[in-house]
Protein backbone atom coordinates (compact mmCIF):
# COMPACT_ATOMS: atom_id res chain seq x y z
CA UNK A 1 0.00 0.00 0.00
CA UNK A 2 1.45 3.51 -1.17
CA UNK A 3 0.58 6.57 1.08
CA UNK A 4 1.31 9.72 -0.72
CA UNK A 5 2.14 11.99 2.41
CA UNK A 6 0.37 11.88 5.77
CA UNK A 7 -2.61 13.73 5.43
CA UNK A 8 -4.34 11.39 2.87
CA UNK A 9 -3.12 8.62 5.84
CA UNK A 10 -5.38 10.58 8.08
CA UNK A 11 -8.18 11.60 6.35
CA UNK A 12 -8.85 7.64 4.87
CA UNK A 13 -9.86 7.14 8.80
CA UNK A 14 -12.47 10.04 8.89
CA UNK A 15 -14.25 8.59 5.14
CA UNK A 16 -17.71 7.78 5.89
CA UNK A 17 -18.77 7.05 1.68
CA UNK A 18 -16.67 4.87 -0.23
CA UNK A 19 -17.84 4.56 -3.90
CA UNK A 20 -16.65 1.99 -6.24
CA UNK A 21 -15.82 1.55 -10.25
CA UNK A 22 -17.35 -1.44 -10.96
CA UNK A 23 -14.79 -3.23 -13.64
CA UNK A 24 -11.73 -4.06 -12.26
CA UNK A 25 -12.16 -3.00 -9.46
CA UNK A 26 -15.69 -4.68 -7.89
CA UNK A 27 -15.08 -7.41 -10.75
CA UNK A 28 -12.46 -9.40 -12.46
CA UNK A 29 -11.77 -6.80 -15.30
CA UNK A 30 -11.83 -9.86 -17.46
CA UNK A 31 -15.19 -9.94 -19.18
CA UNK A 32 -16.17 -13.13 -21.66
CA UNK A 33 -19.02 -13.37 -24.19
CA UNK A 34 -21.93 -14.74 -22.97
CA UNK A 35 -24.54 -14.35 -25.80
CA UNK A 36 -25.04 -13.62 -29.41
CA UNK A 37 -28.58 -12.99 -30.73
CA UNK A 38 -28.89 -12.42 -34.30
CA UNK A 39 -31.43 -10.27 -35.96
CA UNK A 40 -33.83 -12.05 -38.74
CA UNK A 41 -31.98 -13.29 -41.29
CA UNK A 42 -28.52 -13.03 -40.03
CA UNK A 43 -26.60 -15.94 -39.69
CA UNK A 44 -24.36 -15.60 -36.60
CA UNK A 45 -21.15 -16.29 -38.71
CA UNK A 46 -22.12 -12.71 -40.22
CA UNK A 47 -22.94 -11.26 -37.11
CA UNK A 48 -19.45 -12.13 -35.73
CA UNK A 49 -17.08 -11.81 -38.57
CA UNK A 50 -18.04 -8.22 -38.92
CA UNK A 51 -18.51 -7.50 -35.12
CA UNK A 52 -14.96 -9.06 -34.63
CA UNK A 53 -13.36 -7.25 -37.55
CA UNK A 54 -14.28 -3.49 -35.76
CA UNK A 55 -13.26 -4.57 -32.36
CA UNK A 56 -9.74 -5.61 -33.33
CA UNK A 57 -9.09 -1.83 -33.78
CA UNK A 58 -10.27 -0.98 -30.53
CA UNK A 59 -8.22 -1.38 -27.22
CA UNK A 60 -10.68 -1.54 -24.98
CA UNK A 61 -11.88 -4.60 -22.76
CA UNK A 62 -14.99 -5.43 -23.78
CA UNK A 63 -13.71 -5.26 -27.32
CA UNK A 64 -10.77 -7.55 -26.74
CA UNK A 65 -13.80 -10.01 -25.26
CA UNK A 66 -15.64 -9.59 -28.13
CA UNK A 67 -12.97 -10.85 -30.25
CA UNK A 68 -11.55 -13.74 -28.10
CA UNK A 69 -15.15 -15.52 -27.71
CA UNK A 70 -15.92 -14.93 -31.52
CA UNK A 71 -13.26 -16.82 -32.44
CA UNK A 72 -14.00 -19.11 -30.04
CA UNK A 73 -17.42 -19.74 -30.90
CA UNK A 74 -16.54 -20.01 -34.31
CA UNK A 75 -13.57 -22.19 -34.96
CA UNK A 76 -13.13 -20.74 -38.87
CA UNK A 77 -14.65 -17.20 -38.47
CA UNK A 78 -14.22 -15.53 -42.17
CA UNK A 79 -11.45 -13.35 -41.86
CA UNK A 80 -13.14 -9.29 -42.55
CA UNK A 81 -10.74 -6.03 -42.49
CA UNK A 82 -12.08 -2.66 -40.80
CA UNK A 83 -10.76 1.00 -41.09
CA UNK A 84 -11.32 4.17 -39.88
CA UNK A 85 -12.22 2.94 -36.41
CA UNK A 86 -13.62 6.28 -34.34
CA UNK A 87 -14.25 5.09 -30.65
CA UNK A 88 -17.11 7.53 -28.76
CA UNK A 89 -16.45 7.68 -25.14
CA UNK A 90 -18.76 6.07 -23.10
CA UNK A 91 -21.10 4.70 -25.71
CA UNK A 92 -18.91 2.64 -28.24
CA UNK A 93 -16.84 2.67 -31.72
CA UNK A 94 -17.92 2.82 -35.25
CA UNK A 95 -15.60 1.52 -38.39
CA UNK A 96 -15.94 1.04 -42.05
CA UNK A 97 -16.26 -2.80 -43.50
CA UNK A 98 -16.89 -3.70 -47.17
CA UNK A 99 -17.43 -0.16 -47.61
CA UNK A 100 -20.55 0.19 -45.38
CA UNK A 101 -20.34 1.65 -41.56
CA UNK A 102 -20.73 -0.22 -38.89
CA UNK A 103 -22.11 0.89 -35.59
CA UNK A 104 -21.09 -1.29 -31.73
CA UNK A 105 -22.20 0.18 -28.96
CA UNK A 106 -24.67 0.62 -26.48
CA UNK A 107 -28.73 1.13 -26.41
CA UNK A 108 -28.27 5.18 -25.92
CA UNK A 109 -25.83 5.52 -28.52
CA UNK A 110 -28.36 4.47 -31.35
CA UNK A 111 -31.20 7.04 -30.30
CA UNK A 112 -28.43 9.72 -30.06
CA UNK A 113 -27.57 8.97 -33.64
CA UNK A 114 -31.05 8.93 -35.03
CA UNK A 115 -30.42 5.58 -36.21
CA UNK A 116 -33.27 3.17 -37.40
CA UNK A 117 -35.84 1.61 -34.95
CA UNK A 118 -34.30 -1.26 -33.05
CA UNK A 119 -36.83 -4.21 -34.37
CA UNK A 120 -38.85 -5.36 -31.39
CA UNK A 121 -37.83 -9.14 -31.66
CA UNK A 122 -34.29 -7.89 -30.89
CA UNK A 123 -34.87 -4.97 -28.01
CA UNK A 124 -36.76 -7.95 -26.22
CA UNK A 125 -33.48 -9.88 -26.16
CA UNK A 126 -32.02 -6.72 -25.39
CA UNK A 127 -34.32 -5.87 -22.45
CA UNK A 128 -34.36 -10.15 -21.67
CA UNK A 129 -30.10 -9.78 -21.45
CA UNK A 130 -30.09 -6.44 -19.53
CA UNK A 131 -32.12 -7.63 -16.77
CA UNK A 132 -29.91 -10.59 -16.67
CA UNK A 133 -26.89 -8.68 -15.50
CA UNK A 134 -25.40 -8.76 -19.30
CA UNK A 135 -23.66 -5.69 -20.46
CA UNK A 136 -24.92 -5.66 -24.01
CA UNK A 137 -23.80 -4.47 -27.26
CA UNK A 138 -25.87 -3.79 -30.59
CA UNK A 139 -24.74 -4.56 -33.61
CA UNK A 140 -25.59 -2.01 -37.22
CA UNK A 141 -23.99 -2.23 -40.26
CA UNK A 142 -25.58 0.45 -42.34
CA UNK A 143 -28.96 0.55 -41.78
CA UNK A 144 -29.56 -3.01 -40.73
CA UNK A 145 -29.06 -4.08 -37.56
CA UNK A 146 -26.98 -7.68 -37.09
CA UNK A 147 -28.15 -8.75 -33.56
CA UNK A 148 -26.87 -7.99 -30.07
CA UNK A 149 -24.35 -9.65 -27.78
CA UNK A 150 -23.95 -10.13 -23.98
CA UNK A 151 -20.86 -9.89 -21.88
CA UNK A 152 -20.68 -10.58 -18.22
CA UNK A 153 -17.63 -9.67 -15.60
CA UNK A 154 -17.69 -11.65 -12.67
CA UNK A 155 -17.19 -9.81 -9.19
CA UNK A 156 -14.21 -10.94 -7.48
CA UNK A 157 -14.69 -13.50 -5.03
CA UNK A 158 -13.13 -11.68 -2.08
CA UNK A 159 -15.91 -8.26 -2.65
CA UNK A 160 -18.68 -9.50 -0.93
CA UNK A 161 -16.30 -9.64 2.21
CA UNK A 162 -14.73 -6.72 1.82
CA UNK A 163 -18.15 -4.65 2.06
CA UNK A 164 -18.82 -6.20 4.93
CA UNK A 165 -15.28 -5.70 6.81
CA UNK A 166 -16.21 -1.92 5.68
CA UNK A 167 -19.12 -1.90 7.76
CA UNK A 168 -17.59 -2.98 10.60
CA UNK A 169 -14.83 -0.49 10.10
CA UNK A 170 -18.34 2.19 10.82
CA UNK A 171 -18.75 3.13 6.95
CA UNK A 172 -22.09 4.45 6.62
CA UNK A 173 -22.70 4.01 3.00
CA UNK A 174 -20.97 2.17 -0.22
CA UNK A 175 -22.03 2.98 -3.40
CA UNK A 176 -20.91 2.26 -7.07
CA UNK A 177 -20.31 4.31 -10.26
CA UNK A 178 -20.61 2.42 -13.54
CA UNK A 179 -20.49 3.26 -17.12
CA UNK A 180 -22.84 -0.03 -17.63
CA UNK A 181 -26.59 0.26 -17.74
CA UNK A 182 -28.66 0.67 -14.42
CA UNK A 183 -29.65 -3.24 -14.42
CA UNK A 184 -26.31 -4.68 -15.25
CA UNK A 185 -25.26 -2.07 -11.95
CA UNK A 186 -27.81 -2.94 -9.80
CA UNK A 187 -27.14 -6.96 -10.53
CA UNK A 188 -23.70 -6.58 -9.27
CA UNK A 189 -24.10 -4.45 -6.31
CA UNK A 190 -27.14 -6.69 -4.92
CA UNK A 191 -24.39 -9.85 -5.65
CA UNK A 192 -21.63 -7.75 -3.74
CA UNK A 193 -23.61 -6.16 -0.88
CA UNK A 194 -23.88 -2.79 -1.82
CA UNK A 195 -25.99 0.23 -0.52
CA UNK A 196 -27.00 1.54 -4.28
CA UNK A 197 -25.77 1.91 -7.71
CA UNK A 198 -25.77 4.60 -9.88
CA UNK A 199 -25.43 3.03 -13.69
CA UNK A 200 -25.16 4.27 -17.60
CA UNK A 201 -22.57 7.13 -15.92
CA UNK A 202 -20.07 8.83 -17.91
CA UNK A 203 -17.11 9.94 -16.80
CA UNK A 204 -18.39 13.53 -16.00
CA UNK A 205 -21.00 12.19 -14.29
CA UNK A 206 -19.08 10.59 -11.97
CA UNK A 207 -17.49 13.34 -10.95
CA UNK A 208 -20.94 15.18 -10.07
CA UNK A 209 -21.97 12.22 -7.97
CA UNK A 210 -18.76 12.18 -6.09
CA UNK A 211 -19.31 15.87 -5.65
CA UNK A 212 -23.03 15.39 -4.23
CA UNK A 213 -21.88 12.82 -2.29
CA UNK A 214 -18.90 14.58 -0.82
CA UNK A 215 -21.92 17.69 0.07
CA UNK A 216 -21.26 17.11 4.04
CA UNK A 217 -19.60 14.06 4.56
CA UNK A 218 -15.83 12.69 3.69
CA UNK A 219 -16.49 10.16 0.03
CA UNK A 220 -13.10 7.85 -0.72
CA UNK A 221 -13.24 7.18 -4.65
CA UNK A 222 -12.15 3.39 -5.66
CA UNK A 223 -10.89 2.85 -9.44
CA UNK A 224 -8.56 1.23 -11.63
CA UNK A 225 -8.76 2.89 -15.05
CA UNK A 226 -8.19 6.33 -16.61
CA UNK A 227 -12.13 6.78 -16.72
CA UNK A 228 -11.96 6.84 -13.42
CA UNK A 229 -9.42 9.61 -13.02
CA UNK A 230 -11.49 12.97 -12.36
CA UNK A 231 -13.87 11.29 -10.00
CA UNK A 232 -10.51 10.55 -7.70
CA UNK A 233 -9.65 14.02 -7.80
CA UNK A 234 -13.01 15.17 -6.77
CA UNK A 235 -13.12 13.23 -4.23
CA UNK A 236 -11.83 13.71 -0.48
CA UNK A 237 -9.39 10.57 -1.25
CA UNK A 238 -8.42 8.86 -4.21
CA UNK A 239 -7.93 5.32 -3.82
CA UNK A 240 -6.15 3.36 -6.78
CA UNK A 241 -6.10 -0.11 -7.30
CA UNK A 242 -2.33 -0.47 -8.27
CA UNK A 243 -1.72 -3.91 -10.09
CA UNK A 244 -4.53 -3.36 -12.61
CA UNK A 245 -4.43 0.53 -12.68
CA UNK A 246 -3.72 2.76 -15.34
CA UNK A 247 -1.09 5.02 -14.82
CA UNK A 248 -3.05 8.05 -14.76
CA UNK A 249 -5.13 6.65 -12.29
CA UNK A 250 -1.63 5.64 -9.82
CA UNK A 251 -0.56 9.13 -10.50
CA UNK A 252 -4.47 10.70 -9.38
CA UNK A 253 -4.98 8.61 -6.57
CA UNK A 254 -3.86 9.78 -2.62
CA UNK A 255 -3.13 6.14 -1.93
CA UNK A 256 -2.57 3.53 -4.59
CA UNK A 257 -3.31 -0.36 -3.56
CA UNK A 258 -0.17 -2.05 -4.93
CA UNK A 259 -1.70 -5.48 -5.63
CA UNK A 260 -4.61 -6.55 -7.22
CA UNK A 261 -6.44 -7.35 -4.31
CA UNK A 262 -9.44 -6.07 -3.21
CA UNK A 263 -8.64 -7.16 0.72
CA UNK A 264 -5.83 -4.03 0.93
CA UNK A 265 -9.09 -1.55 1.03
CA UNK A 266 -9.84 -2.40 4.78
CA UNK A 267 -6.77 -2.73 6.20
CA UNK A 268 -6.25 0.56 4.44
CA UNK A 269 -8.87 1.87 6.13
CA UNK A 270 -8.54 0.38 9.43
CA UNK A 271 -4.59 1.27 9.64
CA UNK A 272 -6.09 5.50 9.22
CA UNK A 273 -8.26 4.99 11.78
CA UNK A 274 -5.73 2.98 14.33
CA UNK A 275 -3.15 5.53 12.83
CA UNK A 276 -5.83 8.71 13.79
CA UNK A 277 -6.28 7.06 17.81
CA UNK A 278 -2.44 6.80 18.52
CA UNK A 279 -2.04 10.28 17.52
CA UNK A 280 -4.58 11.33 19.68
CA UNK A 281 -3.14 9.08 22.72
CA UNK A 282 0.04 10.12 21.95
CA UNK A 283 -0.95 14.04 22.30
CA UNK A 284 -2.98 13.75 25.64
CA UNK A 285 -0.13 11.36 26.98
CA UNK A 286 2.51 14.72 25.85
CA UNK A 287 0.14 17.67 26.74
CA UNK A 288 -0.50 15.80 29.56
CA UNK A 289 3.29 15.32 31.22
CA UNK A 290 4.16 19.13 29.98
CA UNK A 291 0.55 20.25 32.09
CA UNK A 292 2.18 18.01 35.24
CA UNK A 293 5.68 18.96 34.90
CA UNK A 294 5.06 22.85 34.67
CA UNK A 295 3.19 23.15 38.65
CA UNK A 296 5.25 20.53 40.03
CA UNK A 297 8.76 22.46 39.09
CA UNK A 298 7.06 25.46 39.99
CA UNK A 299 6.38 24.01 43.62
CA UNK A 300 9.71 22.35 44.06
CA UNK A 301 10.16 19.16 41.45
CA UNK A 302 14.05 18.69 41.01
CA UNK A 303 15.32 19.68 37.47
CA UNK A 304 16.68 15.90 36.97
CA UNK A 305 13.64 14.21 37.97
CA UNK A 306 11.74 16.61 35.66
CA UNK A 307 13.73 15.69 32.90
CA UNK A 308 13.77 12.03 33.36
CA UNK A 309 9.77 12.38 33.26
CA UNK A 310 9.52 14.37 30.41
CA UNK A 311 11.60 12.42 28.31
CA UNK A 312 10.12 9.19 29.65
CA UNK A 313 7.36 10.42 28.23
CA UNK A 314 9.08 11.35 24.97
CA UNK A 315 9.72 6.82 25.00
CA UNK A 316 6.62 6.06 25.77
CA UNK A 317 5.17 8.30 22.76
CA UNK A 318 7.31 6.95 20.09
CA UNK A 319 6.83 2.94 21.83
CA UNK A 320 3.65 3.89 21.44
CA UNK A 321 3.65 5.13 17.76
CA UNK A 322 6.12 1.52 16.89
CA UNK A 323 2.39 -0.20 17.71
CA UNK A 324 1.42 0.71 13.99
CA UNK A 325 4.04 -1.64 12.69
CA UNK A 326 2.56 -4.98 14.58
CA UNK A 327 -1.34 -3.44 12.55
CA UNK A 328 -2.76 -6.55 10.39
CA UNK A 329 -6.37 -5.50 10.53
CA UNK A 330 -8.97 -8.14 10.97
CA UNK A 331 -10.68 -10.49 9.35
Amino acid sequence: MLVKGGAPLEILGKVQIIAFDKTGTLTEGKPRLTDVVCAEGVSETQLMSVTVAVELLSDHPLAAAVVSGGRTRLQNLPTMEAHDAQSITGRGVNAIVDGQVVTIGKEILFAETNSPTIPAPLLDSLNALKASGRTTMIVLRGNQYLGVLGLMDTPRSSARNVISRLRKLGLKKMTMLSGDNQQVANAVAKEVGLDEAMGDLMPDDKVKAIKKLSENVSVAMVGDGVNDAPAMVNATVGIAMGAAGSDVALETADVALMADDLNHLPFAVGLSRQTSQIIRQNLWLSLGMVAFLVPATILGLRLGPAVLLHEGSTLLVVLNALRLLAYRGRG
